[in-house]
């Protein structure tokens, strides 16, 4: 499904769209279960093509489509495939450059990065001539509803045109919880948060008990392709 004229002027003005129920509560299902069995895979440590990274309480899963089928679904998933052609850029052909699992428990949270003041060419934003031209977009999709405490992401809305640097980065702060201009992206469980990665954005310190799955992925141009 092509984005409609609203979604493209939010992502425009904002960076960023949240895709609700982007993804169904079978499939959702499916791959915590397949999750699941990877759980008990050491730091550094590879189970066939996946590596895990982080000690607890965070785990990092790489490679996710090397899970299995259910994972690979979503290389071109119908809900987000025609707006990363649309907003990555109509004729410059897709890649997917990273794909993780970030499963994380009680008191972790992810520093303020990222931001258009840096001009990366891998993750600039631009718009020209009525085309979009998106270095690098992230899918973070929702396997675990994510609301007040527990650890949402944040983003800093319109920091992907941005010329100068947030005052907070680095001030030393662990979490983006207090940052001036950052709000919190509530999710349920199969929703998927569709950003430019040059926007300014981390999260919230988890602070419930339980964990945050997400799963994240990032789409950029062909010529990306390392």
């Amino acid at each position: 499904m092509m984005p409609t004229e609203m979604e493209e002027y939010l992502f425009d003005l904002r960076g960023y769209l949240m895709l609700r129920n982007a993804v169904d509560a079978d499939h959702v299902a499916e791959m915590n279960s397949i999750l699941d069995t990877y759980l008990d895979l050491e730091p550094e440590k590879w189970r066939g093509w996946v590596q895990r990274s982080g000690a607890s309480p965070m785990r990092h899963l790489h490679q996710l489509f090397e899970m299995g089928e259910a994972f690979e679904r979503l290389i071109d998933h119908p809900s987000w495939i025609e707006h990363m052609n649309r907003f990555v850029g109509g004729d410059d052909g897709l890649f997917i450059d990273e794909s993780f699992a970030d499963i994380r428990t009680k008191s972790v949270a992810t520093i303020l990065h990222s931001g258009a003041h840096k001009r990366r060419i891998r993750t600039q934003y631009r718009y020209h001539n009525g085309q979009f031209r998106s270095g690098q977009i992230n899918i973070l999709l929702a396997l675990t509803d994510v609301g007040p405490g527990d650890g949402a992401t944040m983003v800093i809305p319109g920091s992907h045109k941005s010329n100068l640097i947030h005052p907070a980065f680095g001030d030393g702060s662990r979490s983006v919880d207090a940052v001036e201009g950052a709000v919190e992206v509530s999710c349920k469980a199969g929703d998927a948060l569709f950003f430019v990665d040059c926007s300014a954005h981390g999260s919230a310190e988890r602070l419930n008990e339980g964990e945050r799955r997400i799963l994240v992925f990032r789409y950029g141009p062909h010529w990306g392709g390392n």
